[in-house]
């Protein structure tokens, strides 16, 4: 059967689609691919039915790219969605599946990565990045989880805190990463502050809303990175700062600290500076030694090293950095890098007057990025201050 009796048969299939209801562009592009297919596949094995064939592969295309238009569309209006303020009225079958992953023969942290495969839709990479750990071992602790609840009845939800750690590392991942799923993390986070009375459900929450209040003014129409202190703050969503504040200030009377609440107090404080130079550092360092004893965590200590640097000048801020690794620059205690630490050790060598050294910095840290727009932002620093030098 030769390709010109396949191609006489086009206006016929097309016809047939066109009065089934499908518009003529997207029937055209149907049958043009149907038409592919026969052109590979009828010389080997032809069809009883020529036009038979042709319209039955026809139809399915079209149904396929209807339905993938049908799903691009509902994603792109998600990117456009914004988290309504106040509280949602019900949970839903999401929320019911977080808890459901938390399962009790889980240890939490396998709970964690098994619910951002399984239910946030996270890729091992990125889960392993968000763990500070390679991606084969998040692979292999994730078939773990599998196997381990594999034949087990899920009747037993787990707990709060393993499901408010997969919220926040999706929201985070939606927040800077490459699938937008921060508009959903609040929404769940909503629906839990609403059936949960739980301050540290609201501190996510919170912390959630300021974050999200200066999402428009973290990157530049070009799509480069923006970093806080030139962040135009008459953009930031002072609704839903003010929200944020208030979920977190009736936490906080509680008293019953965690991570999230000392983590949206921080946040609280960026988004109450005026100026990036009316920021109170010596307050946000306090909140930080708060976080060093809640969690211990590499990542904070970091972060403290930064905001150390602020209140106290970079030398400081450097004492605080090399404190945090004794074994070898640009790693964790645990001895797996820490994205940020080439980063932050050339901010401060910057700050410090070192430009050689952190300018060399600047590009190992740009090596290290884990997209394409820290990448450029800090192969950016590191070519300002090499051609600063050269003149």
């Amino acid at each position: 059967m030769n390709e010109a009796l396949i191609r006489s048969l086009t206006p016929g299939v097309l016809g047939v689609l066109v009065r089934r209801g499908a518009d003529f562009a997207a029937a055209e592009d149907a049958v043009q691919d149907a038409l592919i297919e026969a052109v590979r596949g009828w010389p080997a094995d032809p069809p009883r039915d020529a036009k038979g064939w042709l319209v039955t592969v026809a139809w399915r295309k079209f149904l396929d790219a209807t339905r993938a238009d049908a799903a691009r569309r509902r994603r792109e209006d998600l990117v456009e969605e914004q988290p309504a303020p106040g509280p949602a009225a019900s949970a839903d079958d999401t929320l019911q599946l977080y808890f459901l992953c938390a399962h009790p023969s889980l240890t939490p942290s396998s709970a964690v990565a098994l619910t951002l495969r399984a239910v946030g839709g996270l890729t091992t990479r990125q889960i392993a990045q968000a763990y500070l750990v390679p991606e084969a071992t998040m692979a292999q602790r994730i078939s773990r989880a599998k196997r381990t609840v594999s034949g087990i009845r899920f009747d037993q939800p787990g707990d709060v805190a393993t499901v408010l750690r997969v919220l926040y590392l999706v929201f985070n991942e939606g927040y800077s990463g490459d699938v937008d799923l921060a508009a959903e993390a609040i929404r769940l986070t909503r629906q839990l502050a609403t059936a949960i009375d739980h301050p540290e459900v609201a501190g996510l929450l919170a912390l959630m809303l300021l974050h999200h209040a200066r999402r428009a003014t973290r990157t530049a129409p070009d799509g480069s990175l923006v970093p806080l202190a030139e962040q135009d703050r008459s953009r930031w969503d002072t609704k839903a700062i003010t929200e944020g504040v208030e979920i977190l200030q009736a936490a906080l009377a509680r008293d019953r600290l965690g991570e999230f609440q000392a983590q949206a107090a921080i946040a609280a404080l960026h988004a109450d500076a005026p100026t990036a130079e009316e920021t109170d550092w010596v307050q946000i360092v306090e909140w930080y030694d708060e976080l060093v004893g809640l969690t211990d965590s590499p990542v904070v200590r970091l972060n403290r090293a930064v905001a150390v640097g602020e209140a106290d000048g970079p030398r400081a801020g450097l004492a605080a950095l090399a404190e945090l690794d004794d074994s070898s620059p640009g790693s964790s205690s645990r001895g797996y890098p820490l994205p940020r630490h080439a980063a932050v050790a050339a901010y401060l060598h910057e700050r410090d007057g070192d430009l050689a050294t952190a300018a060399r910095l600047y590009a190992e840290a740009a090596h290290k990025a884990s997209n394409v727009a820290e990448r450029d932002y800090l192969t950016r620093q590191a070519a300002r201050l090499n051609t600063g030098r050269s003149h």
